[in-house]
């Protein structure tokens, strides 16, 4: 995300991308669902989920098209320098004026559309990691790249900040027991932050020492580079899959076995503004699709495979919510949903609650460090000058300073998770998700066209190629925002 052109990597399967693509978006917005589900009503909750999925599948297909134009521009360029280089080479000095005169036909006429069909079978193949940073640069004005960046920034400064308050939030929530609870786990009840802890500490004291604990053993890696992270990311990957699992079958078989609690309501307004945002944030791809898509070594039919994980990620989002809202009460559901489960009545096993309560600090404690890193390089990035070094205080201190400080203070303040997910899903992820994938789809289909030839056809090319679906992408986003902005200021003013 930084912005580059980068190796494309080790090639795998098609069906093994699908399995990457479903691990990179189930993730830690799954965790939060639940409660905003409750919140909304299952019935509103459904519509929107599917909504929300449809719209995040139509910005997917347009970030793949315009990564093949991209990679039909780059292809093409090095066409040009290949062809330049052999005229080069067989050209004599009485030829020179025939040289001159083919230059300025390039020149008045490009492209040579004849040249383009010959070779236009594979100028639309992805086989260049091209990243949206630059894309962006590729696609966007001056103006329209710091947006992007700034865009992306947000995004990545609220990803940490929900990192940083769910760790210690989940150790606060495990640790921290009452003297009526006899696991030392989170009962039914619900606490206050001024509620004690361990003798005169308080939960909230607890939570902001976890927290530093948290900033000093995990933060010093901002200040680095964090490398071959791949075994880590396949054991957090597994303990994730082994978590839900476990979630779903106890939901199931509480359900089945007479002991539901959930009564939820068919809708609820007011609760929209929080779903929503979690919503967008558990779609959440489009940032890290070039990593994805590029090294599948089969891409024939990669917009059907693409469907086929969307349609079963909606099947895992909505077994996991329903499941969590009929087990249990709404007014129950945690901002983390496997601290339901950190409880003696809902799971007999110690080893099991402790696993639930606790998987959270596992995998996010895994990803903070990347986001991090990748945050401080796309602050370098956007700052960067052609031909030009940063000092080395800047470059290993200030950047990985104004990193890290903004989101730990955030989680100092607060950590209602749900929230944090919700506006940062609201905002940033908007942008991410829908308004950069629309402006970046259009740009390029211009460019295409004046670079290519009118006839040109990208074989990757969305099949919601009408520009009206770019204006209905940018009208959905445009409205999302300013009705979650609205009712933020709504209930501020009410309360």
């Amino acid at each position: 995300m930084a912005g580059e052109i980068t190796e494309t990597g080790e090639l795998y399967s098609p069906y093994v991308g699908l399995v990457y693509m479903f691990n990179l978006i189930v993730g830690t917005g799954a965790l939060t669902m639940p409660k905003a589900f409750a919140t909304a009503g299952w019935l509103v909750s459904l519509v929107l989920l599917v909504f929300l999925g449809f719209m995040s599948f139509v910005t997917t297909t347009f970030v793949v098209e315009a990564m093949a134009a991209a990679n039909a521009q780059l292809h093409w360029k090095r066409r040009e320098n290949h062809q330049e280089e052999e005229d080069d080479d067989s050209s004599t000095a009485s030829d020179s004026d025939v040289l001159v005169q083919d230059n300025y036909e390039r020149a008045e006429k490009r492209p040579i559309l004849s040249v383009q069909r010959r070779g236009s079978l594979n100028l639309f193949e992805i086989t260049d990691r091209v990243e949206m940073g630059q894309m962006a640069s590729m696609f966007f004005n001056k103006v329209g790249v710091n947006l992007f960046y700034f865009c992306i920034i947000t995004y990545l400064y609220g990803d940490l900040a929900i990192y940083a308050a769910a760790v210690p939030f989940s150790l606060m929530q495990v640790t921290c027991a009452t003297s009526n609870e006899s696991c030392g786990v989170e009962a039914d009840s619900k606490h206050n932050d001024t509620d004690p802890c361990w003798g005169p500490l308080r939960r909230v004291d607890a939570y902001r020492i976890y927290l530093a604990v948290f900033t000093l053993l995990l933060g010093p890696f901002t200040f680095f580079d964090v490398q071959k992270t791949k075994y880590l990311q396949i054991l957090t990957s597994l303990m994730r899959w082994v978590a839900f699992a476990i979630m779903i079958v106890l939901a199931l078989v509480r359900i089945g076995h007479g002991h539901r609690e959930g009564h939820p309501a068919l809708a609820d307004l007011s609760g929209v503004r929080n779903l929503f945002g979690v919503c967008v944030y558990s779609f959440m791809c489009q940032h890290s699709l070039p990593s994805l898509v590029t090294p599948v070594s089969s891409k024939r039919r990669l917009t059907c495979l693409v469907f086929l994980d969307y349609v079963l990620i909606l099947a895992f989002y909505g077994l996991l919510c329903f499941t969590a809202i009929f087990c249990f009460r709404g007014d129950s559901l945690m901002d983390m949903y496997t601290l339901n489960f950190a409880r003696c009545d809902v799971v007999s096993s110690a080893a099991v609650r402790f696993f639930l309560g606790l998987f959270p600090v596992f995998t996010i404690s895994t990803n903070f460090p990347i986001i991090a890193v990748t945050l401080r390089n796309n602050w370098k990035t956007l700052f960067h000058r052609e031909g030009g070094t940063y000092p080395w205080v800047v470059d290993r201190v200030v950047f990985p300073t104004i990193t890290l400080l903004p989101p730990v203070l955030v989680a100092f303040c607060t950590h209602d998770l749900e929230s944090l997910v919700g506006i940062t899903g609201a905002y940033a992820g908007t942008g991410i998700q829908y308004v950069i994938p629309a402006f970046l789809v259009y740009h390029c289909r211009k460019d295409t066209q004046l670079t290519l030839g009118y006839g040109t056809v990208n074989k990757h090319r969305s099949p919601f190629r009408h520009t009206f679906w770019v204006g209905f992408v940018l009208l959905w986003a445009f409205s999302c925002f300013f009705f979650v902005t609205a009712n933020i200021v709504l209930s501020e003013t009410k309360a």
